[in-house]
């Protein structure tokens, strides 16, 4: 809160004053009288004139105080659930029995209640508060509350993005109750059920007050509001004070600004102080001043986050008032199609959050567990939140003012999915009112920077209305930039754009994206996309890649939503005999799952004049079917597979980039790699030598060198020059890292040599064959050696053959896109095994493995026996969690076989990869190492295959 410190209660509140001329307030936090109303009768039987036998503790809500309904099949969710399977397949009925039941469709509160309930309780007015204006402050209820007290209506209100305030006159000293009635359900005003304001797929749709909860006496002559408008060209600040004179005449007074500084290390020191008198008329007033600052205030970025505390006393006959509002200096402007900021290009680097917090089930209110979050966020080299369909509370606020993270914030709203805008319903007014009441309430702050209406409309008339709210805002407050809405439309009104296109994965792409239909490297960008707009272009929900669940976090859910969902992922691999993989393949998944994020955030670094990105996600989203796609979990804690340092290296203010044609070369080729910076630093880098290494797979370096000294401006698409290095006397096969140094930031790719000449040499006790017939199974039965390595397309779809295999990791989630591909989350193997001696490999995927992930079938190892083991495993999905091979060594009769996936004949010569794990598999079949010890039965091998 601005104005209020938090208070100490007890069972009887009491009163504190901060001095005699301070107002004082009533501290409502605590025990709490408490009914649910699930008939919506209160109101009719007047239920605040009434005592409630039951309690609760106050902030909070329902389910944290383990009030509502049970969770069952009849439970009425807000929020869609596309994909039916949980109420159709077998699988799934063993959760749908009541006294096991789990869904996994998002996290499970131990409670749910949707519909109305009452809060009540005492409270004591002083004798000097007679004849003043009162003011109930409740910083955050959800949804709409309806405040009476003792039997005195007081009002109705329903933001869900601002404090709830009801006012009351001439209130009589001693004992009084007050009476809320809250009500989360979706009414006359529908945001959509899929905003994270309200919806079950994130925070849950929570009943209940949050907060500061205050009841405060304000003098009859007050502070309404306090407007803080740095004009950053001139070097002043105007200051608009909004008088609220409730008395029947106008007044005289003196109105006193001080500015302090909140910086740490100066904080509380006084830079300041103007005193000016002032006539009131009757009624609302404002008054305007300016302050130039020019020698004192220093401006607002994420590099300097310089906050300003401004006071202001209001003093006169009978009347005392005060208010603080913390701003800083920032100009943020669009540039072409960049934004800068104080004059300098920045380039914002986003995630999304949804409102994702498992222990309460609703955001935080205090300080300190933002600047947690933001702290995070900025170590793996982000300077940009954007809060999907909702507003967090003022604590976010202050803490991205002071930690420098730039805020996009939204009006509650994701009106889709069945709801439109535009369109003359309520919400169409709502968001009109809503966007007031947060510019109102949080405009000061210089973290604020952008406004939009919400996410991805729906409406015939969707870009009239929104053309027509975004003119509003920018004649109501021009202190940021506005657009309509996140993903679409592209109105000519927008300050700038948010559109999905200049990203990796589109919705509904599949295996035709560029990650996973074209062989890999880094050297694309979305120049073209950019070209072709005038305005600043955000990339909207870059990412969305996933990772395996992390079973062992479960344990951190120990407050009001728990992963059941995780619960029936982990039951499904107990069902397929592999839960002992579950920690390995977080770790593999998780490195490719980081490797396509590298990918995404690079190409979008590599784009001249592109303005920024946000990534859905950094941290995990629970719901919309389970969408693991964060390198952290929803606690914002590291899985172990990625840290902040290593992140950073390419998403930061200034990120190296090598731009390589392709990863996979051969021993005869020169390497030629054009070199690159993005810098978005606080000021160009001057007389900068970059510098590059490369290293073997033991971290020896193999070669160095460096580039030609350069002055870097901020910006990017910036030339350092060429690293031209011979291959031809580096041992191959082998796996080479680059690593490339621009001033204190690194970054590095993987890249791969293979011998020139490497022909494949086979003999006539080894067979290779795209397919099983009776000759082949004959042949190997009678002792034979045989390297089956089907077409792909050629294994039966009950055997393996309808999942989806690509190179990158899944995209969102599987349940959520209708099961779009891919369906896997790459491979799995030891590097050690005497298979992969001449194929140069991790433990999980990398671009070496692209060529394989394209020309494969995934092979459902229970289909060819019990305990089938392969070499190299493909991670399912974990809907399904099937235990999947693409490399297995076995026994057949009495002959011995490799069989995979991959297809390993067509175009050989033309895929170095793939010609190099033949020989490696030819190799290892001819030495003493090959000798499976698991049998296929003859019928199981013959059965895999179309006919």
């Amino acid at each position: 809160m601005k104005q209020f410190i938090t208070l100490i209660y007890s069972a009887i509140i009491f009163i504190t004053a901060c001095s005699n001329e301070e107002p004082m307030y009533i501290d409502l936090s605590g025990k709490w009288n408490f009914q649910i109303d699930s008939m919506d009768v209160g109101v009719q039987e007047k239920w605040f004139s009434q005592n409630f036998d039951e309690t609760v503790d106050l902030p909070g809500s329902m389910a944290i105080n383990g009030k509502g309904n049970n969770i069952s099949l009849n439970t009425k969710w807000t929020g869609d659930i596309v994909d039916s399977s949980f109420f159709k397949l077998p699988r799934y009925e063993k959760f749908r029995n009541p006294n096991n039941f789990k869904v996994p469709f998002w996290l499970q509160p131990k409670k749910h209640y949707q519909g109305v309930a009452w809060y009540k309780r005492e409270f004591l007015i002083p004798e000097n508060w007679t004849n003043q204006q009162i003011e109930i402050f409740l910083e955050r209820c959800h949804w709409q509350s309806t405040v009476w007290i003792d039997n005195t209506l007081l009002g109705t209100e329903n933001s869900l993005s601002t404090p709830h305030k009801f006012h009351i006159n001439n209130i009589s000293s001693g004992k009084h109750f007050i009476t809320v009635r809250i009500d989360n359900r979706i009414n006359d005003v529908n945001p959509g059920k899929n905003s994270h304001s309200v919806s079950d797929h994130t925070q849950s749709n929570w009943n209940g007050i949050i907060g500061e909860m205050l009841i405060i006496q304000k003098s009859n002559v007050n502070i309404d509001e306090i407007k803080i408008i740095p004009n950053y060209a001139n070097k002043k600040i105007k200051i608009e004070t909004v008088l609220q004179n409730e008395t029947n005449k106008s007044v005289t007074g003196s109105l006193g600004y001080s500015i302090k500084n909140v910086n740490e290390d100066q904080q509380g020191k006084l830079l300041k102080n103007i005193k000016l008198n002032f006539t009131a008329k009757t009624g609302t007033d404002t008054i305007n001043t300016e302050i130039n600052y020019s020698n004192f205030l220093s401006p607002w970025d994420e590099f300097n986050p310089n906050v300003y505390e401004l006071s202001a006393e209001l003093i006169g006959d009978n009347f005392y008032d005060f208010k603080n509002e913390n701003f800083g200096l920032r100009n943020l402007k669009v540039n072409g199609t960049q934004f800068s900021i104080n004059g300098n290009l920045t380039f914002l680097r986003g995630t999304l959050e949804c409102t994702i917090f498992p222990k309460t089930g609703f955001p935080p209110a205090d300080e300190e567990e933002w600047k947690r979050i933001l702290r995070i966020a900025k170590s793996f080299g982000l300077n940009h939140i954007r809060f999907h369909s909702w507003c967090p509370p003022e604590a976010a606020f202050n803490a991205a003012d002071k930690i420098g993270m730039y805020l996009q914030i939204e009006c509650a709203s994701w009106a889709n999915q069945g709801v439109t805008i535009g369109d003359g319903k309520q919400i169409d007014n709502y968001i009109y009112r809503e966007s007031k009441r947060i510019i109102k309430e949080y405009g000061n702050h210089p973290s604020f920077c952008f406004l939009l209406y919400g996410n991805e409309p729906a409406g015939e008339h969707q870009e009239e209305y929104l053309t027509k709210l975004v003119s509003f805002w920018k004649q109501f407050d021009n202190r940021r930039l506005y657009a309509g809405a996140s993903g679409w439309p592209e109105l000519e009104a927008n300050d700038f754009i948010s559109t999905p296109d200049p990203r990796i994965q589109a919705w509904g792409v599949g295996l035709n994206s560029i990650i996973n239909s074209e062989p890999p490297r880094s050297d694309f960008n979305w120049d073209k996309i950019i070209q072709s707009k005038r305005k600043p272009v955000i990339s909207h929900e870059i990412g969305q890649w996933c990772v395996y669940p992390n079973f062992k976090e479960m344990k951190k859910y120990d407050g009001v939503l728990y992963p059941k969902n995780f619960e029936i992922f982990k039951s499904f691999l107990d069902d397929n005999k592999i839960s002992d993989l579950a920690d390995d393949f977080l770790f593999a998944s998780g490195k490719l799952q980081t490797l396509c994020y590298k990918a995404d955030i690079e190409a979008a670094l590599r784009t001249k004049n592109m303005s920024g990105f946000q990534l859905l996600d950094l941290h995990d989203f629970p719901g919309q079917g389970t969408a693991l796609v964060g390198v952290l979990d929803p606690f914002w804690d590291e899985k172990g597979y990625v840290t902040a340092e290593e992140y950073s290296q390419f998403c930061n203010s200034t990120v190296p980039l090598a731009k390589f044609s392709k990863f996979i070369f051969s021993s005869d080729e020169i390497l030629n790699i054009p070199i690159e910076a993005a810098h978005f630093g606080s000021a160009p880098l001057e007389k900068i030598t970059p510098t590059w290494k490369i290293l073997d797979s033991k971290n020896n370096v193999i070669a160095n060198g460096e580039l030609n000294e350069l002055n870097i401006p901020i910006g990017n698409g910036i030339s350092a020059g060429n690293i031209i290095q011979s291959l031809s006397s580096l041992i191959s096969p082998a796996m080479y890292k680059l690593e490339v140094n621009i001033d204190k930031y690194k970054n590095s790719w993987d890249f791969w040599v293979y011998p020139k000449s490497n022909p494949i040499k086979t003999d006539e006790e080894i067979k290779i064959a795209q397919e099983v017939n009776e000759e082949i199974l004959k042949y190997i039965e009678n002792g034979g050696k045989v390297i089956i390595c089907p077409e792909k397309g050629t294994v039966r779809n009950d055997k393996g053959g309808d999942i989806a295999v690509g190179f990158s990791s899944i995209f969102w989630n599987t349940a959520w896109t209708n099961n779009q591909p891919p369906h896997t989350l790459g491979i799995l193997c030891d590097p050690k095994h005497p298979l992969l001696k001449e194929f140069p490999t991790q433990s999980y995927s990398n671009y070496q493995w692209w060529d394989a992930m394209s020309h494969s079938n995934a092979i459902l190892l229970n289909e060819l026996g019990d305990s089938i083991k392969p070499v190299v495993r493909i991670i399912d999905d974990w809907f399904t969690a099937r235990s999947l091979g693409l490399i297995i060594e076995s026994k057949v009769g009495n002959g011995e076989i490799i069989l995979t996936g991959i297809d390993l004949l067509t175009d050989i010569d033309n895929r170095l990869e793939a010609k190099q794990l033949l020989k490696s598999m030819l190799n290892y079949m001819k030495s003493d190492s090959f000798e499976p010890m698991q049998e296929i039965k003859p019928a199981k091998l013959l059965s895999l295959f179309k006919k």
